[in-house]
């Protein structure tokens, strides 16, 4: 009788554990999204369309009418390229960046902007909070490129890719800026 009331006893226990109302977070202000390269190449069959040579995992800031480059994003300082945790970047395969072999892995992503061009980083330390603890000894690509003004506003920040040719354009858009980053795949 006495190991009935205990195993009754500890039955009671693993339920009530159980029947814990769960708090999820909110929505994030900063919802993190996910841009491919090719574009579509997760959305159907590898029977279809090529696997993916590129991901970039970002959290999507949006501008919510206040000033961005050189306020919100100060000039000069290094900058995450998004919200949040620093923004990964996935090669699938070996690529070429400004002349530098980048082998397949998990980078991360940052930039420096300026009003008219902007040093994009790729690091390769991952699993980062922001640029706070960003290590520029750990720097594999350093490349300036051009700022792009655009007409229309990109009201969150969005990540692309493009083609020219041979040449994968990795394209950073927000507010009232995009920059293109050259890159080559193997």
């Amino acid at each position: 009788m006495k190991n009935f009331s205990l195993l009754t006893l500890l039955l009671l226990f693993v339920f009530s554990v159980n029947a814990q109302e769960v708090k999820f977070a909110p929505l994030d202000a900063s919802p993190a999204d996910i841009a491919y390269f090719p574009n579509k190449s997760v959305k159907f069959k590898k029977t279809d369309t090529p696997s993916p040579a590129i991901k970039v995992i970002y959290s999507r800031p949006s501008a919510k009418g206040r000033a961005i480059f050189g306020e919100l994003i100060p000039f000069g300082e290094v900058w995450r390229v998004g919200a949040n945790e620093n923004t990964e970047i996935k090669f699938y395969k070996p690529a070429t960046i400004n002349g530098v072999a980048v082998p397949a892995g998990t980078y991360s992503l940052f930039a420096i902007p300026e009003k008219d061009k902007w040093t994009v980083i790729i690091n390769k330390e991952v699993d980062l909070w922001g640029a706070y603890a960003y290590d520029s000894s750990k720097d594999l690509v350093k490349i300036v490129v051009p700022v792009k003004p655009i007409s229309t506003p990109v009201e969150a920040l969005s990540i692309a890719f493009t083609t020219q040719g041979a040449v994968t354009n990795l394209v950073i858009g927000w507010d009232k800026t995009t920059v293109e980053v050259p890159i080559s795949i193997k």
